[in-house]
């Protein structure tokens, strides 16, 4: 087969959720942060998630879980940032 298809994978790419803490400069504590992001397989999200969290200032980050979001959230913040995965965007939920 020159070009294999998964029937399973969206033609997109899977909206995923990684659930972590990052930890900004002097900072011993950390921010517990959800990453929600569009990417075609697990590697690349965390990738892109730890791409998007040294764009924000962070210099470390534990990454917990990940999974993916099977339908649009009913509450904010989540159901924004599941917005913005689907356009593209990389979306960090920070809590205090």
């Amino acid at each position: 087969m020159e070009d294999p298809v998964n029937d399973n994978a969206p033609k997109d790419g899977f909206v995923f959720i990684i659930i972590g803490k990052a930890y900004l400069e002097d900072d011993e504590d950390g921010i517990d942060v959800h990453i929600m992001l569009r990417a075609p397989d697990d590697d690349t999200a965390v990738r892109e998630a730890l791409n998007a969290l040294t764009e924000e200032g962070f210099h470390e980050a534990d990454l917990d879980q990940i999974g993916t979001i099977m339908g649009e959230p009913d509450e904010e913040p989540h159901a924004s940032a599941y917005q913005g995965a689907l356009e593209g965007d990389v979306s960090i939920i920070r809590f205090s």
